[in-house]
């Protein structure tokens, strides 16, 4: 008996040192966490029950069959993050490079059905140089089995990937497919060709940080959600972040206590509309004020900053927002702001999460690299995401809502349950001035008559009324008592249930 133990701890001692002591040394001289000592802080301590830990490669190939590590480049197994379950696997860049074998594949493949039978989310920590080439097609199976097990688990179980060192060629198809993609700065990186391919294709030099950077995907490309500073900032804020996601689609988001009165009046939202209606204001100042705690876990914050979206809670539970940036782009719609906000309001609606939306928006933008990029299609995105979506629905008219931006963002025809205007709400197909132009073209010299007929215009048009008449708006509220009405509508619609119509799935225009 005392063999066999000795054994056991021998064998466990081996497979926690990973790829050895000067493997280890060289992780952390580039400022990166092994692939333990990260499943460690973002775990509560204590929490993590590990699997598979001896498994190994079963390549004979190349003289592999010299050397086996123990775990085969991953550890797996779940443990709690604020006391709720979660899944959890972290590639070992001391072990091959944290290269996916069939048995690295295997181990997290048995990770994800377990987490789908029992409802609970799945956390990938990746640092992998890719498929393990020594096993040919055998690595290449084993990354498609894991995409398979992506596609079956969205919208069933959260799934959040967080790259934390190289992430290329085949295995960046795993993340992409995932709910959030989080990266570090200054040492992970995603693309699908490497920089030397580049160069011997294109003939363009370019650095594995420009090409696939957490900057680059952060701000540029969309790929990212957020990027970090290192490893230990992105491991404490993801713990920070899955606080307010449910553990799979058939619960609600969490409730977390909150000493935030419901009914508080924000009186400094009363004069935070400039009364030029072509001064931009701060969005994310009334997503705040409007929140709990003035808290918000904002998404992609560098990338399509017309818009924003991101995470707030209202008494409590998790409401996701999206709102127009009157900051940037004066808040119009534009391809990459579609895109993004069509995204992120299907995950809300697919872990029953409320969609709270602030409208100030004059239209989409125009321009022929907007409509030669398809500004049509994607533009129709984020439409499509409005009107499948289910879950409640509370919208507020800040100020601008203009053309078909109105109709698309969470308006009463695509089944917003409550939509309210603030009093220099502007509801109207376009601005007033371009309006004016066009109805009264032939007095276009007269500048004096033009003024007239604007305000005219906005007087008769440019206000929340002509809306509240149709039963368009709901109410016009005072922004002071924004949050109250807004809980209050959260609160009637805790028990809302919709249903689409039966189908396989809809034709979203991609």
């Amino acid at each position: 008996m005392q063999t066999i133990l000795k054994e056991l701890e021998d064998r466990r001692q081996r497979a926690k040192l990973g790829g050895g002591e000067k493997r280890i040394a060289a992780q952390h001289a580039k400022g990166k966490l092994t692939a333990r000592e990260r499943v460690d802080l973002l775990l509560d301590e204590g929490s993590f029950e590990e699997w598979d830990m001896f498994v190994e490669h079963r390549c004979a190939d190349f003289d592999m069959d010299q050397e086996h590590i123990p775990g085969d480049g991953v550890v797996i197994g779940y443990g709690t993050v604020n006391g709720r379950l979660v899944f959890v696997f972290s590639q070992d860049f001391t072990v091959y490079g944290g290269s996916l074998s069939e048995a690295h594949a295997e181990k997290i493949c048995k990770l994800m059905d377990q987490a789908m039978k029992v409802g609970a989310p799945v956390i990938g920590l990746n640092d992998s140089g890719g498929a393990r080439i020594q096993e040919g097609v055998a690595s290449l199976g084993g990354y498609a089995e894991v995409f398979q097990r992506n596609v079956m688990a969205s919208g069933v179980i959260p799934q959040i990937s967080m790259i934390m060192g190289p992430c290329a060629g085949g295995a960046v198809y795993s993340p992409a497919i995932t709910d959030f993609i989080f990266m570090v700065q200054d040492s992970s990186y995603m693309f699908v060709t490497g920089p030397d391919v580049v160069k011997t294709v294109t003939h363009e030099s370019v650095t594995a940080e420009e090409l696939g950077g957490a900057s680059t995907h952060s701000s540029k490309s969309g790929v990212a959600d957020l990027a970090f500073d290192n490893d230990i900032d992105a491991l404490l804020k993801l713990r920070r972040f899955i606080n307010y996601l449910p553990a799979n689609n058939k619960q609600k988001p969490p409730v977390w206590p909150s000493e935030d009165p419901a009914d508080r009046a924000e009186m400094s939202l009363d004069t935070i509309v400039p009364d030029d209606p072509n001064k931009p204001y701060d969005i994310k100042e009334v997503i705040l004020k409007v929140a709990d705690e003035q808290e918000f876990f904002e998404l992609q914050p560098s990338y399509a900053r017309n818009i924003v979206t991101g995470f707030i809670r209202i008494e409590g539970s998790t409401v996701g927002v999206v709102a127009n940036q009157p900051l940037v782009l004066a808040g119009c719609l534009d391809i990459d702001a579609s895109k993004k906000a069509a995204r992120f309001i299907r995950f809300c609606d697919a872990f029953n999460i409320p969609v709270l939306t602030f409208v100030d928006v004059p239209g989409f933008m125009p321009g022929t690299s907007q409509e030669h990029g398809g500004i049509i299609k994607h533009g129709a995105k984020l439409l499509y995401a409005y009107a499948e979506c289910t879950v409640p629905k509370v919208t507020v008219i800040t100020r601008k809502a203009y053309g078909g931006a109105y109709d698309v963002m969470a308006s009463k025809h695509l089944r917003g349950d409550v939509n309210f205007a603030w009093p220099k709400a502007e509801i109207a197909v376009m601005g007033p001035k371009g309006a004016v132009e066009i109805i009264f073209r032939k007095d276009i010299g007269d500048a004096e008559k033009i003024a007239a007929r604007t305000e005219e215009y906005r007087q008769k048009f440019a206000n929340p009324f002509i809306a509240g008449k149709r039963g368009y708006i709901d109410d016009v509220i005072m922004p002071h008592n924004t949050r109250k009405r807004i809980a209050r509508s959260l609160a009637m619609l805790r028990d809302k249930e919709l249903t689409n119509p039966w189908k396989k799935h809809g034709n979203i225009p991609l």
